[in-house]
């Protein structure tokens, strides 16, 4: 059955099982009923407020069941919301308010800075109007093509963008999550990404116009190895939805397995590739498991694209496909002109289809560089590289912009952890350049942390691997210089940072 508004199915849940668990913060519960009672009550004082109809609220704090309830109220009052994480930078705050350019803020978590030039909803007055309940009718709701939310993604370089996501672009991602995914009804389901992450959309929606419950696995326990790996039996989930690198640190731990997790039956991936060595022993510890590798950037609505790995894809391929695309969406690969390729050649990945967005709010730069109109549809180059097999499977070949010249070779540095990750010393790995003074690439530096082994050296282990991996790639691939580490930096969203790894390598 096609849902065709989420606002609606979440209140409808409300009201066929007003009881029924939605959020656990670890162990403190909250029910459908106080989920509409508090946005309810939340959207009547927005639609008091009278904002300038169009434009978005900020909304900062935490992974509570607030934050939940702030984002209904808001998209029922008529207005998109835009998630700001407690852990994000002052200046990113002041950046994105400035971008933005909002009608209000609220503030879940106490607000960091002082916020003067828009309305304020703070934490104490948030508190008590959700303990009000009102008869509230959502008529002004969010709808069709209106921004539902607006996430800011990291951007490379200077300002964020925000990806302006509507009602339209989100219908299609969850009606897909439940159609295609096999998924239990009313699922118990990990939430672990921050909410300003979008990631966190595939925990979120899905499981609440279903019925179920997010279990929420805040980061104070996520950087803590010693209460993550005792809390997670305690969280009795079914759904588990991450980046490939915090199942890696989940999979350090003997009993992280069906044995001791028997409840946990579907793993769904994305927001970095997911390794075949990864994949393989989660396989093998969960060998009942459905595991799903997705993809899709932000612009496009958290993923378009999946393929459940079995073992017989595990045995197919040495690096794991991104699967097919969802049935509303087109995908192609285009070359430098966006001609479109053959079957089994490499280019750009380009997407078409209702879950791509209408560009980056206040940004019509940047969205006309990359968001194109083909026959009334919206299309989005990712800037991927990519290639469609002649049956339509997707394969991810790494960045265009992540190539590097190293003494006249190009590089794609995602090729080359590609193979550093299926080396047999080393757990998991990520290249950097080092630039010389004249910002040209003069090394190849590798960060790397290293399966168990009994060399007495760091030299004797690093040519090893060297030696190895001149059998898997080109010798000029390899990396120059090889730094140990117990563990890599990760991102506040779970993955590597690169960034961090960069900035340390060329200081």
């Amino acid at each position: 059955m096609t849902m065709t508004n989420v606002i609606q199915a979440i209140d409808q849940v409300a009201v066929a099982t007003p009881d029924h668990i939605a959020y656990d913060y670890l162990g403190e519960t909250h029910t459908y009923r106080e989920l509409k009672q508090y946005s309810d009550a939340l959207a009547s004082q927005i639609s008091q407020m009278h904002f300038t109809t169009s434009a978005p609220i900020m909304v900062y704090g935490g992974q509570t069941f607030e934050m939940i309830a702030t984002f209904l109220g808001v998209v029922k009052s008529g207005h998109a919301y835009i998630p700001i994480d407690q852990h994000s930078p002052n200046e990113r705050l002041t950046m994105i308010k400035e971008i933005a350019r909002p009608a209000a803020c609220i503030a879940v978590t106490q607000l960091p800075i002082g916020i003067d030039d828009i309305p304020v909803i703070n934490t104490a007055t948030l508190t008590q109007i959700f303990q009000h309940t009102v008869e509230f009718h959502a008529t002004n709701a969010v709808k069709n093509d209106q921004n539902f939310y607006i996430i800011f993604t990291s951007g490379t370089t200077g300002k964020p963008k925000g990806v302006q996501i509507s009602h339209r672009n989100l219908s299609s991602f969850v009606n897909w999550m439940l159609t295609d995914f096999k998924l239990p009804s009313a699922p118990t389901c990990l939430a672990q990404a921050p909410y300003s992450f979008d990631l966190s959309v595939m925990s979120l929606y899905p499981t609440l116009v279903n019925g179920g419950t997010l279990r929420v696995l805040p980061k104070q326990i996520t950087d803590d190895f010693k209460q993550l790996f005792a809390y997670l039996p305690k969280m009795h989930i079914n759904e588990w939805v991450s980046t490939p690198s915090f199942v890696e640190i989940c999979l350090l731990q003997p009993t992280f397995d069906a044995t001791h997790l028997p409840e946990l039956t579907h793993f769904l991936f994305c927001g970095e590739e997911l390794t075949h060595q990864t994949a393989a022993l989660l396989k093998q510890r969960f060998p009942q498991a459905h595991i799903y590798n997705t993809y899709g950037p932000t612009e496009a609505t958290v993923a378009v694209t999946a393929v459940e790995v079995t073992t017989a894809v595990l045995s197919e391929y040495e690096r794991l496909p991104i699967g097919r695309p969802k049935a509303d969406t087109l995908i192609k690969i285009v070359d430098q002109k966006g001609r479109d390729v053959a079957p089994d050649e490499s280019g750009e990945i380009v997407i078409a289809g209702p879950g791509v967005s209408k560009g980056y709010l206040n940004n019509p730069q940047k969205t006309a560089g990359v968001f194109k109109s083909l026959d009334g549809q919206k299309i989005y180059y990712t800037g991927d590289l990519g290639k469609l097999t002649a049956d339509g499977m997707l394969r991810y070949l790494g960045r265009l912009d992540f190539q590097i010249k190293l003494h006249g070779y190009r590089i794609e540095l995602e090729e080359v952890n590609h193979f550093l990750n299926a080396q047999r010393l080393i757990k998991q790995a990520v290249a950097v350049p080092k630039y010389d003074l004249n910002h040209k690439v003069s090394q190849l530096v590798a960060y790397v942390t290293t399966k168990e082994n009994n060399f007495k050296t760091q030299m004797e282990l690093t040519m090893a691997i060297k030696k190895d991996l001149q059998t898997m790639m080109m010798p000029y691939m390899v990396p120059n210089r090889f730094v140990f580490k117990a563990a890599l930096p990760l991102t506040a969203n779970g993955k590597i940072d690169i960034k961090s790894i960069m900035s340390e390598v060329n200081s």
